[in-house]
């Protein structure tokens, strides 16, 4: 196991985030929201969703609409489907959605040492940016970046070559925090130090994380000794 410490931070100028399943506890609730939305519609019945899941992992959200059109031949258009999936977590995201272990304490440690901070997320913006507005650290990123703002999802690495430019920070002097495989093959290809993040979701594909990853943690608070 890949386990680590504060250290790997030692050489660091800027940290990058995923945000559902590595900063706020949020990847149940998607569950949750694909099987009750697929219910709108016949022919998805028998949905094995866990590797739907798989399959749109690290997609950016018009992506994962593409998939969905396609897949169940779901009538609405892209944006109708994207909206309605951002209305139904919203609230979610405003009161049911808490920050992981340490996540505050690293976040404000890091500021406190000068490190720039940016969220990198295949979710929309207004999901994000309620996610963290709730848990009151919005203000602590220098940067929101969306897969679909930067035209990729992950495991393209597009999203965080991007952010690096947008801070200016080197991607060598990077490291990434993601909870899930496609995530953590995106940082490693920017080029970055990457560290995964346990998260009860993907626990399954642990040993598969773990062998992409450069260090893994189970909880934010390792980094805090």
């Amino acid at each position: 196991m890949k386990r680590t410490d504060s250290r790997i931070l030692k050489d660091k100028r800027a940290a990058l985030f995923d945000l559902d399943g590595t900063l706020v506890d949020s990847m149940w609730m998607w569950t949750d929201i694909d099987l009750e939305y697929l219910s709108r519609f016949s022919g998805a019945e028998n949905c094995d969703i866990r590797a739907l899941q798989r399959d749109i992992e690290g997609l950016s959200m018009p992506e994962t609409a593409e998939l969905f059109k396609m897949r169940f031949r779901i009538p609405d258009s892209l944006e109708k489907m994207q909206e309605d999936w951002n209305q139904m977590a919203y609230e979610r995201y405003r009161t049911r959605v808490p920050l992981k272990a340490g996540a505050r304490e690293l976040l404000e440690t890091m500021r406190s040492k000068g490190m720039k901070l940016a969220i990198c997320t295949s979710n929309s913006r207004r999901l994000a940016e309620a996610a963290l507005q709730a848990n009151d650290i919005l203000g602590l990123f220098d940067r929101i970046l969306t897969a679909d703002e930067v035209g990729k999802g992950k495991p393209s690495p597009d999203i965080y070559l991007e952010a690096a430019r947008q801070i200016g920070i080197d991607p060598a002097r990077s490291i990434v925090f993601e909870d899930v495989i496609s995530g953590a093959i995106a940082g490693k290809r920017a080029g970055m130090t990457v560290c995964g993040v346990a998260d009860a979701y993907s626990e399954d594909r642990r040993a598969e994380l773990v062998e992409v990853c450069d260090f893994f943690i189970e909880d934010f608070r390792e980094l805090l000794l």
